[in-house]
């Protein structure tokens, strides 16, 4: 299977009716505008009300005047005429303004909110989505609903007031030349029934495909470095321009299914107004109608096609803002599977004691266990160190004690409290974590630093550089903390960035810290440097880590061995060693080569010999 058939298969296409629910919630974010609501209210009376005059007046020209040879009349009823477009002026100006103050305050409305949602959700809904995915909600999904309720609502209300404006006028100056006029209706109704259901499934294909492109492309900017690696430039090409024909001849069926309906419909009105263009004629021959009254009534049922024809081409706007309102009300009905109960209490200063409790966990019911009857206690202060292959379980532990997910089975507690029962954020606080790639965000080094502190002074910021060996790389920039590091991080080293996670994760202070693989991605000389920081960052702390490093985890206070989800031995280094057991068999595996090419003391040479 090719990877364009992943996406598309993450995005198949459904035909389903039009949303009145996802619309009416569409429509609810108007109501923070209130009052530039009614204001556009009135200037869309003003814009679209006030022309509705101007056919009837150019028929009172034309009889009044210019049949009558009143040139006085003519010039009176132009002047009124110069008038109502002044009015009307006015009226587009203020309605173009207001729609832009609407339209972008929704904007930011909807990307506020759906930002804030999302920052809430549980990792299990990072794992099923795709960051592409993600991004293409809060940009085109977003625009799509914003440009309707900008420009398309605005223009679907003055053109809706300018039709049923000039259809009551039709229906005052001759109802019969009206039903005339309208004859043509029904074969216009069964086109756009007929047409209706393409164009709503073509429109929802357009953002689908749109998705998958914002997708691709997120994958294939931040892992460039993989693809030039493994020479995969040209079939990344071949597939981004996979993934383009298909979003482009998408956008061409609904473009096609849309110019058969919409050319119809000028068609249609073309047609019925040669039926009124004739019997008129008639009339005024039998002296019935006067030639200025039959002009006036034709000008109305030019102006009564033209706002039909621009409301239906608005549908397919509308549909496109469906489509994306479908797919982000859909995220933002997603509920946070971490959150605070009701009655959860602050978590008070900890002292750094954790206990897993007989805890039983899998990421989805259909899956085996990850972790089975998991069970143990740290003390506080303690440092323990997680080892097993991978897959083994030791992520999940530490996502557990984080509070990502919770335990199915069993509990997890700090100093006692349950981790269900307190607030997630008083947690957190009392915690960090220093992961294998260290992230930096855009930004200085200062701003990295006191990421998690960002009230921290620029003195503390200093010091926690300090005590992890980050100064003396800072001190030989020419802006100091002032540095950009780049996006993510890309215009500094690898172990500069894990050196920079370190200080952040120093200046919160926290009870219990995290390191998982922390120094896997550094050389050896930068993870000299690194587990002197870690003797600074561990003291007084509990601490658990993950690592594959001789170096890393030998002077751990207890080392947990993890295998297929369960603790298998636990005790220290050298009590692993001795026992000839799972940690024995790791140790010649992973850590051998390391031993072979940096040496070891004797003892440990010793201990496996022995």
């Amino acid at each position: 299977m090719s990877q364009q058939d992943t996406y598309e298969e993450l995005e198949e296409a459904e035909q389903r009716p039009f949303n009145k629910q996802h619309f009416m919630r569409m429509l609810g974010y108007l109501g923070r505008y209130r009052r530039e609501t009614v204001l556009i209210g009135l200037a869309i009376l003003a814009s679209a009300g006030v022309p509705l005059f101007e056919p009837y007046l150019l028929g009172r020209i034309v009889d009044e005047g210019i049949v009558a040879g009143d040139f006085g009349r003519v010039q009176q009823l132009a002047l009124l005429i110069l008038g109502l477009h002044l009015l009307g002026w006015v009226g587009n100006r203020a309605r173009t303004w207001l729609s832009a103050v609407i339209g972008e305050g929704v904007l930011y409305d909807l990307r506020d909110d759906l930002f804030t949602h999302i920052q809430r959700l549980s990792l299990r809904f990072y794992d099923k989505h795709p960051v592409g995915r993600i991004m293409s909600r809060i940009t085109s999904d977003v625009e799509s609903i914003a440009r309707l309720l900008h420009t398309g609502l605005v223009t679907f209300v003055g053109e809706g007031i300018n039709l049923i404006g000039i259809l009551a006028v039709m229906l005052w100056m001759s109802w019969q030349l009206t039903l005339v006029a309208f004859v043509t209706i029904p074969l216009l109704t069964f086109l756009f029934y007929k047409a209706r259901t393409t164009i709503e499934t073509g429109w929802k294909n357009v953002r689908k495909t749109v998705s998958n492109i914002s997708t691709n492309l997120n994958e294939s900017v931040t892992g460039m470095q993989v693809t030039q690696s493994f020479a995969r430039e040209r079939r990344n090409m071949r597939t981004f321009q996979g993934l383009t024909e298909s979003s482009k001849q998408t956008w061409m069926q609904t473009v096609r299914a849309e110019e058969a309906i919409w050319p119809s419909i000028d068609l249609i009105g073309v047609v019925g107004t040669g039926l009124v263009i004739v019997v008129g004629a008639g009339m005024v021959f039998n002296e019935t109608l006067t030639v200025g009254f039959v002009i006036a009534f034709i000008n109305y049922l030019w102006r009564f096609w033209a706002p039909l024809s621009a409301m239906s081409r608005l549908y397919g706007m509308t549909l496109s803002a469906m489509a994306g309102a479908e797919r982000i009300f859909n995220f933002m009905d997603t509920a946070p599977e971490i959150k605070d109960r009701p009655d959860a209490r602050l978590l008070p200063p900890i002292r750094g004691e954790v206990q897993f409790d007989h805890v039983n966990f899998k990421y989805d019911p259909e899956q085996e266990w990850i972790l089975h009857d998991v069970d143990f206690t740290v003390r506080p202060g303690e440092t323990v160190a997680l080892v097993g292959h991978t897959g083994s379980g030791k992520t999940s532990i530490i996502s557990l004690l984080l509070r990502f997910y919770d335990p199915v089975e069993g509990a997890v507690r700090v100093d006692g409290h349950d981790l269900r029962q307190v607030q997630v954020e008083s947690l957190r606080r009392q915690m960090a974590i220093v992961l294998q790639d260290g992230f930096a965000f855009s930004g200085t080094i200062a701003d990295n630093i006191r990421y998690g502190r960002p009230e921290a002074s620029d003195a503390e910021v200093q010091a926690a550089a300090q005590a992890v060996r980050l100064h003396e790389f800072v001190s030989t920039l020419e802006d100091g903390y002032h540095h950009d590091v780049g996006e993510r991080g890309g215009r500094i080293s690898v172990g500069q960035r894990q050196l920079l996670a370190f200080a952040r994760a120093l200046l919160v202070d926290p009870r219990i810290l995290i390191l998982d693989e922390a120094t896997s991605s550094v050389d050896t000389e930068t993870e000299q440097i690194i587990q002197q920081a870690m003797q600074t960052l561990l003291k007084g702390r509990t601490a658990f880590i993950i690592a594959h490093r001789l170096s890393t985890i030998r002077h751990a206070d207890r080392i947990m061995v993890i295998d297929k989800g369960q603790i298998v031995e636990w005790g220290t280094h050298a009590q692993l060693l001795a026992q000839r057991g799972r940690y024995f068999d790791l140790y010649l595996t992973q850590f051998a080569a390391h031993v072979n090419e940096h040496g070891a003391d004797g003892k440990v040479k010793e201990q496996v010999a022995t």
